[in-house]
């Protein structure tokens, strides 16, 4: 089937150009100028023309870090791979790299396995894995070089939550080793989770248990602190490291001293850090547990610094860390101790059109909008040219984006399988109005389209920015 996506102005990383696209089947055969000869007889070809007048055309976006079905304090995240893929294509993101998990005592094929029996079959758009080293010896170490070949190519590790994830100087050090080597990416979250520990111990023993105390228990300087850590660790084991949801200027300032002296250290940050701050987990009552994410929110002093950081290209990425769990029932654990709060926030549907705000609000280009979202992650991930671009020869992932319309974000609109949503009653201006995944029609007038278990898993290159 020959698909024309006609009228639009088509926005890569590059910048916008006035173009038509022509699909078939599968894969993007053609970039047309608007309005040219060659436009016009693809629209005599077309099986179907879209018109996009006014609109945007977009690659679809990449979110580099979800956890949907992740176990978390006793619970798990509330969306499936199936309702969190379905509402990533109501935001305009075609492609997600989810985290299987390594258990404690148990191998990272285990984790790999159990992750990939609960995504495939049940994806509304394409899929792929990082994979997190909980449990750091020779047979894990072992595995990292065999995942790698099967299209795993990044491992995250983290300096917090002793006794779950934690993994010591020691261990980092060994699997940046083994990373380094096999040529894969280290991704790290990076807090002091030994200090942290002491901190939230002695708050609670002061009777300090609310919400707001999460954000005082996990200051930013520890945040800071451990990036600097990794960097160095990265720079011993000469290995590309990637931080993951960088909330504070502290680590910033870790990331840009390590950039520009021509380390490969990269940086995501995540929506919340950037519309959201830490009065959102001192609200009244017990409304601030819907806040609660690790690393935290931060004073919203540091939203300009991350910004900033965008433009320069210090953060590389807009991730969401998508992690839902709902107020009633799993947020709410965490009555009179913050410390059983389930960490983690919805995300995943509003990305696209959180960032555009930026455009709108000129702290951001237009082709720094797809950069970050999709352009970027593609790269990074071992997924580009395939996907991240509008281009003859890539996955027909299109997104035609109303730059116009406005919306209202609430829980009674979105898609994603949670009872709350931290931008409740926020206007936007910019929405999606058509997805196309691979060539299909699986967003359009809002309602979803398209067939259960149209994802395809992705075998992922190595990190298309290493020298």
């Amino acid at each position: 089937m020959k698909v024309l996506i006609s009228g639009g102005t088509v926005v890569n990383a590059t910048g916008p150009i006035a173009a038509d696209v022509l699909v078939e089947g599968e894969i993007i055969v053609g970039l047309g100028a608007r309005g040219s000869s060659t436009s016009a007889s693809w629209a005599q070809s077309a099986d179907r023309v879209i018109d996009a007048t006014g609109q945007l055309v977009i690659p679809g976006g990449i979110d580099g870090h979800t956890h949907m079905e992740m176990p978390f304090g006793g619970t798990q995240s509330m969306d499936t791979f199936e309702t969190g893929t379905r509402a990533a294509a109501f935001g305009g993101t075609t492609t997600i790299i989810d985290f299987a998990i390594q258990s404690k005592g148990s191998s990272l094929r285990e984790g790999f396995d159990t992750w990939s029996a609960k995504a495939e079959g049940n994806c509304a758009i394409d899929y792929g894995f990082h994979m997190i080293v909980s449990d750091v010896n020779e047979q894990s170490l072992k595995e990292m070089d065999l995942l790698v070949d099967e299209g795993v190519t990044s491992f995250k590790l983290f300096m917090a939550y002793p006794g779950v994830f934690y993994s010591t100087d020691g261990e980092i050090l060994q699997a940046m080793q083994q990373a380094s080597t096999n040529g894969s990416t280290i991704m790290m979250h990076a807090e002091n989770g030994i200090a942290i520990d002491v901190l939230v111990a002695q708050a609670l023993a002061r009777g300090e248990g609310d919400p707001r105390f999460h954000g005082l228990t996990r200051p930013a300087i520890l945040e800071g602190e451990a990036t600097h850590r990794a960097i160095q660790l990265a720079r011993v084991a000469d290995v590309p490291l990637y931080i993951v949801h960088l909330s504070a200027t502290e680590a910033l300032e870790e990331v840009v001293v390590a950039r520009d002296r021509g380390q490969s250290v990269f940086a995501e940050t995540c929506p919340q850090y950037l519309f959201l701050s830490e009065e959102d987990m001192a609200r009244e009552g017990f409304e601030g547990a819907k806040y609660v994410c690790s690393p935290p929110l931060r004073p919203q002093s540091y939203q300009g610094e991350l910004w900033r950081g965008l433009r320069t290209d210090d953060l590389s990425v807009v991730s969401t860390d998508h992690c839902p769990f709902c107020f009633k029932e799993q947020k709410e654990l965490g009555h009179g101790d913050f410390s059983k709060i389930p960490n983690g926030l919805p995300g995943v549907e509003h990305r696209v059109d959180l960032i555009f705000q930026g455009v709108n609000r000129r702290e951001i280009s237009l082709g720094r909008w797809v950069d970050v979202t999709s352009t970027t992650p593609a790269r990074m991930f071992g997924l580009f040219p395939k996907k991240g671009i509008i281009a003859p020869g890539s996955d027909a992932d299109i997104v035609l984006y109303d730059p116009q319309r406005a919306q209202v974000f609430s829980a009674t609109t979105h898609h994603m399988n949670v009872d709350y949503s931290v931008y409740e009653g926020v206007t936007a201006q910019g929405q999606v109005a058509t997805v196309l995944s691979r060539g299909m029609v699986i967003i359009e007038s809002g309602a979803y389209v398209g067939a259960s278990g149209h994802g395809e898993f992705l075998v992922r290159g190595r990190n298309g920015y290493l020298r």
